[in-house]
């Protein structure tokens, strides 16, 4: 939908551009803009080179894995069903480590692998008398058909996570010329925690009549 969109939105401005005879300006926005996107794109991937190194270093020396088994009380809150030795509970651990330090290019892939470990264990509990041949679950590749309570769950609180740091953000005005890009920091604490406030009351309300 969004690539309809997106070229419909293209096609009227060549349409608009032609009608109105401004061909030439539309050409050097368009010039000018992809040089903008080149220059944006060089400027971020130094911010993410800088975050995650930092990500890497607090890694290292064990700070991740401390406030991995902080937030747990906030996961088994969130997610009571998940088993307390599952794979899921660390990647959904990472990715919302990750959103709130602000490092959206760093909690995807753990996204992606919470969305796995969660389809797994909905196929496991659809499935339950299926096991491997050492009589432990196994994954055969079948997943559920719809998505269950901790998908929607996980999804919603990836959306509207608590960010303290919104680096992407910075960085966008950075390269736009903000005299102050950093502040919008405070907003943005604000206006995520709200966010992460309501979907976590949405989550529980919705599991609740879920299970009435």
């Amino acid at each position: 939908m969004l690539n309809y969109i997106w070229a419909g939105m293209i096609l009227l401005g060549i349409v608009y551009g032609t009608l109105t005879g401004n061909m030439e300006a539309l050409t050097n926005a368009a010039m000018d803009s992809a040089g903008e996107a080149v220059s944006l794109c060089i400027t971020t991937s130094g911010v993410m080179a800088l975050w995650m190194g930092l990500m890497e270093i607090a890694q290292k020396s064990g700070l991740i894995a401390r406030l991995t088994k902080g937030i747990q009380p906030f996961i088994s809150f969130l997610f009571p069903r998940i088993p307390k030795e599952h794979e899921a509970r660390e990647y959904i651990s990472a990715n919302v480590i990750a959103n709130v330090l602000g490092l959206g290019w760093a909690c995807t892939p753990a996204g992606l692998k919470a969305m796995e470990a969660l389809a797994k264990l909905e196929a496991e509990r659809e499935n339950p008398e299926y096991l491997t041949e050492n009589g432990k679950r196994g994954n055969d590749g079948k997943r559920g058909r719809a998505a269950s309570n901790e998908m929607c769950t996980f999804l919603i609180l990836n959306i509207s996570s608590l960010q303290l740091i919104p680096v992407n953000m910075i960085a966008y005005r950075q390269q736009y010329g903000s005299a102050n890009p950093a502040g919008i920091i405070a907003p943005a604490i604000v206006a995520t925690f709200v966010s992460t406030v309501v979907a976590v009351v949405y989550c529980k309300v919705k599991n609740r009549k879920g299970r009435a």
